[in-house]
């Protein structure tokens, strides 16, 4: 009953993304960013856009979370065309619906960790002492209980990519986008984050995209999304029972 429970939460849409283009003028030539893109994500799904350096999956994550316009095409999240927004109300969108994790983590030096995770919030007008407790509660979900009062310069890069998944997660928001979120980790901590984006995606019913170029680290999504040259090659989907199950990541690379 759970699991046709889970199924249902899956398959409802929340990013339907339709015959998208985004082409550049390069003197008199035109360049296909993105030539004529469709795909559909799923609420609770952690879905991976994966592809080498030049194919287009950045400029496809920056599409999808209102960062830069397409030149044809539709982007439906939530039930609302994004394309057809004003950029004050792309601004507003961001900050109400999305969350962010970076590849350099983006943490401010000088805050501590409950600091670093309460900004966005702050941001919100929310009052202090609530923003300081809705960031403990994410800083426990991921495992830093006893770095609350580091600051982030006191913390491997695995600890802050750790806040900076906390400090998505503390917006609520309805979808986190993660551009190459391990690429500054080693192995080891990269299979660590991967599997707490798992454990995040499953627990909070959480959308996650994430944007790499790594086959390897792909694979630890529900889906992924192959694309070549600004086209979607092919979609895999992969059925994870545990985190345990993956293979080791030296041996990949």
């Amino acid at each position: 009953m759970a699991e046709k429970l889970q199924a249902e939460k899956k398959s409802v849409p929340i990013i339907q993304v339709k015959n998208l283009y985004k082409i550049y003028r390069v003197g008199d030539s035109k360049v296909y960013a993105l030539g004529g893109v469709d795909f559909t994500i799923n609420r609770g799904e952690f879905c991976a856009i994966v592809g080498p350096s030049g194919s287009g999956k950045s400029t496809l994550l920056n599409m999808m979370a209102g960062l830069e316009k397409p030149s044809k095409g539709e982007i439906v999240i939530g039930g609302t065309h994004i394309e057809k927004m004003t950029e004050n109300q792309l601004v507003a969108f961001r900050r109400q619906h999305v969350g962010f994790i970076f590849q350099s983590y983006n943490l401010l030096q000088t805050l501590n960790a409950v600091e670093n995770v309460a900004l966005p919030l702050s941001f919100r007008g929310v009052p202090k002492k609530t923003r300081n407790k809705v960031a403990q509660k994410y800083i426990k979900l991921v495992g830093l209980e006893k770095q609350m009062n580091h600051m982030a310069n006191e913390m491997s890069g695995g600890q802050q990519q750790r806040v900076g998944i906390a400090r998505a997660l503390a917006v609520n928001p309805q979808i986190i986008f993660a551009d190459e979120p391990t690429g500054n980790l080693d192995s080891k901590t990269t299979k660590e984050i991967l599997g707490l984006m798992q454990k995040i995606v499953r627990e909070q019913n959480q959308t996650l995209v994430m944007v790499t170029h790594d086959n390897y680290i792909a694979k630890f999504a529900d889906r992924q999304l192959h694309i070549v040259d600004g086209k979607i090659l092919k979609i895999e989907e992969q059925h994870h029972h545990n985190t345990e199950e993956e293979t080791g990541y030296e041996n990949e690379m």
